[in-house]
């Protein structure tokens, strides 16, 4: 086991290296049918009223709210005297999300999405975190009902899986025989069967029931982590689980509040699936100035976002979205354990190589 793992080590740090059983091989054709379709979706999704949008990889503002950033600065180390310091006058810093700026745009085309890289600045050394990833994310306009959001999630979930297995069985297969023997089962179980949604309250007693003893221990109000969340799905028959209302604490300024008490949420969804936890994220956002203009100023971020506010009070429509990690998602069908294995030139701490 020691040997295997110094072997993956090896060719994630040298990826001329050959690979055992083809695996690489594989997974990039896979990967090749998945963009292959996403760009395919350029007509196709026409038909469902999607449009195409690039959003930029250098941007201004922390869509997440976390503060993990990569800093965009020039080379030139000597500053002229009373020059400004950001090339673009305002600190620019590597995307985290195409969201906000989907948000922008669904104001004008009803309902786009985005594939494209994102960065965090994480320091996790996680068999699910990456520096670098890519994310499919989509905003629709007109959708009240986070029920809505939940049903285009299961959706692409279904229809892509359902498109690769179709176009690369050779390639599925083989992964599914020398990496994974049991994610085969899993996966037509996940197809075959409807994803089951329950509240984050329910999750965290569902959590506070279990026999097991948790490294963190669960309570309300609290973020659920990966132990977490696989015991969810465990616990619900191995079939994704949609974990719906989250606290109104734990989540980014633009979640819509649900007005509820005495444990005040927000209209918030994330998908968990066997084996990986968490692999999309959504919300209904938060469309009502009244609501949204206080909150970012409890958290002095009134000015830096006076243009998000900007869109609610000239006027809005009611709107969600979500988003899907790409490489999370591979790990997911394939069957793979860990997310640094399902990407030719992986970027985590301490490892930038090429």
């Amino acid at each position: 086991m020691f040997g295997a793992r110094c072997l993956l080590l090896a060719l994630r740090r040298c990826s001329s290296a050959p690979c055992p059983k083809h695996t690489q091989a594989a997974r990039l054709r896979v990967c090749e049918a998945l963009e292959a379709q996403e760009v395919a979706g350029d007509i196709k999704v026409q038909d469902n009223g999607y449009v195409h949008v690039h959003t930029p990889i250098i941007t201004s503002n922390d869509c997440e709210g976390a503060g993990e950033l990569f800093h965009v600065r020039t080379s030139n180390k000597v500053q002229e005297r009373g020059e400004n310091s950001h090339f673009f006058n305002v600190p620019a810093f590597l995307t985290v999300s195409g969201q906000l700026h989907l948000e922008v745009m669904a104001g004008a085309f009803t309902q786009v999405f985005t594939f494209g890289p994102t960065f965090r600045a994480e320091n996790s050394q996680s068999r699910r975190h990456l520096a670098e990833f890519y994310m499919v994310e989509a905003e629709m306009s007109f959708t009240e009902s986070l029920q809505d959001i939940i049903q285009v999630m299961e959706d692409i979930f279904k229809t892509v899986t359902s498109i690769v297995l179709s176009k690369c069985p050779q390639d599925v297969e083989l992964f599914h025989k020398s990496v994974s023997p049991a994610q085969k089962g899993r996966l037509e179980q996940m197809l075959k069967n409807k994803f089951i949604t329950i509240s984050y309250t329910e999750a965290v007693d569902i959590l506070k029931r279990a026999p097991q003893t948790f490294i963190f221990q669960p309570k309300w109000g609290s973020d659920l982590q990966t132990e977490h969340e696989k015991y969810l799905v465990k616990h619900c028959g191995e079939v994704p689980v949609f974990v719906v209302n989250y606290p109104y604490d734990l989540k980014p300024f633009y979640m819509r509040d649900n007005e509820d008490g005495p444990q005040h949420t927000v209209a918030a969804v994330d998908l968990l699936v066997p084996g990986i936890g968490e692999l999309c994220g959504g919300s209904l956002r938060e469309e009502r100035l009244h609501f949204l203009q206080p909150r970012l100023e409890r958290l002095g971020l009134a000015d830096a976002y006076q243009w998000y506010l900007d869109l609610r009070q000239f006027g809005s429509a009611p709107h969600g979205g979500f988003g899907m990690g790409f490489e999370r998602y591979l790990q997911c069908i394939l069957g793979v354990d860990n997310i640094k294995d399902v990407i030719p030139f992986p970027r985590f701490p301490h490892s930038c190589l090429l």
